[in-house]
This record gives C-alpha cells, structure tokens and sequence, in this order.
C-alpha cells in the first residue's frame, strides 16, 4: 500500500463514523434515492471523503442527473478515487472508492455530459462539503 493510504480497523471505523456513513464507506451500502442531504446541494465547495477528508469532486462538476444521488461529471484530482470492477448485482457495474481510506463512494457510468461522459454517482453519506466563500 501507498504511504497515503489510511488503514484503520472496522471497530476503528465505527467509532469514527455514524451508523450510516460506516454501513455505506465501509459495508459498501447504498442509501435510498433521493433522501442524500447532498442531492440538491448549489453551494460553491468541495465534496470531501466523511471518513478521511480526502478532496473527491469539486461542485464546480455536479449535475442533476435525475439519479436521485449526487452526481459528478468528474473527479478533484488523480488522487481522488480508484475504480473496481463490481458484479455484486449479478452485471458488471464500476465501483468508485477514496484512493486514501477505500471507502465506497458509489458507481461511475458512461451516461454523463460531455466533456468526460462520466456520471459518478455517489452516496452523500460517504461525503462530507467544505464550503467556499
């Protein structure tokens, strides 16, 4: 592993996050559509990792994708997210983790706005939003 990744053990994690947020970074669940407190979210910021900090995407690449999850049409930084092949639906879908903590985030797929096509759809429990003024 990198030097900047961030392990901890599952009973670290749980004293860290709420109920929630553990069950979706580190159980790989899902909330329910349309329910994220971030879905509507317009303010100017930065969408970080609730578990690391990690900076994921800026609010400056949200879209309403109609999804009923925040979406993205890109990425902070390289640094960001790691993508993994994930067929736990019985189809091929692209997981989308924090390349520092590798908590779950939620999927990527290819029906996004141009410029990148990218629909990073993405759990607002495994978010937290640093707001620019």
């Amino acid at each position: 592993m990198s030097s900047n990744y961030l392990e901890l053990s599952e009973k670290e994690w749980e004293k860290i996050l709420s109920k929630d947020a553990f069950k979706i970074l580190r159980k790989k669940g899902t909330e329910p559509p349309f329910t994220g407190k971030f879905l509507n979210n317009k303010e100017k910021g930065i969408y970080v990792c609730a578990g690391c900090k990690n900076p994921l995407f800026s609010s400056e690449t949200k879209y309403d994708s109609g999804s009923g999850w925040p979406s993205f049409w890109d990425v902070f930084s390289n640094d960001s997210i790691e993508l993994k092949p994930d067929y736990n639906l019985g189809m091929k879908r692209i997981e989308v983790l924090c390349k520092k903590c590798k908590g779950h985030l939620g999927h990527v797929f290819d029906d996004g706005p141009k410029p990148t096509n990218k629909r990073f759809c993405i759990n607002s429990l495994s978010l937290d939003f640093k707001k620019i003024s």
